[in-house]
């Protein structure tokens, strides 16, 4: 087992609280769901597998998994510290390194991958139990993005559910081409 990398917290460093009610286990449940479909589709597979490209796609079950995680991270950062958190501290900002983050590279395996997205799911359900849903932050210039608007934290889950949800589904039909095995069906 890896322990977390060190821009999140492990286990021993959150505090106990109790679990959520309401909207927040809702929101919770909702992004669990389609966090267990994801990891669903990687279960049983070997790191060559987890690369291999079964479609005209460049997509990869690994690198599905690794990009879904920094999604969410960076999401969640942007949820806390806004536009300018939203990226780790020395992080290389680049077309390569954009690239990079869909691929399994180096010494990365699907287990590696999948520890990093239970810590950064685990720092996020944190950060759910503890933030203030409405608060907000001003999204990042972007043309996608209408100029000065804000998100509020809820917000940002729901669009981190979305991403969620839709890589699952992307996910899905890569294990599909694979093996044949399915999510659901």
């Amino acid at each position: 087992m890896t322990t977390p990398p060190p821009d999140l917290p492990g286990p021993a460093d959150l505090p106990d609280l109790p679990g959520p009610t309401g909207e927040r286990a809702d929101l919770l449940a909702a992004l669990d769901k389609q966090r267990g479909f994801l990891r669903y589709t990687a279960r049983g597979l070997t790191d060559e597998q987890a690369q291999r490209r079964t479609t005209v796609s460049e997509l990869t079950l690994g690198g599905l998994i690794k990009h879904v995680a920094g999604v969410e991270e960076r999401w969640l950062r942007f949820a806390v510290g806004g536009a300018g958190a939203m990226r780790a501290e020395g992080a290389p900002d680049d077309a390569d390194s954009w690239a990079e983050q869909f691929r399994m590279t180096g010494g990365e395996t699907l287990a590696v991958l999948l520890e990093r997205y239970r810590a950064v799911a685990e720092h996020t359900d944190h950060l759910v139990a503890t933030l203030d849903l409405d608060s907000e932050q001003a999204l990042p210039a972007a043309p996608w993005f209408e100029p000065g608007a804000a998100w509020s934290v809820r917000r940002v889950l729901l669009h981190v559910i979305a991403e969620t949800a839709q890589h699952a589904g992307h996910a899905d039909i890569l294990r599909e081409a694979l093996d044949g095995q399915k999510t659901m069906g």
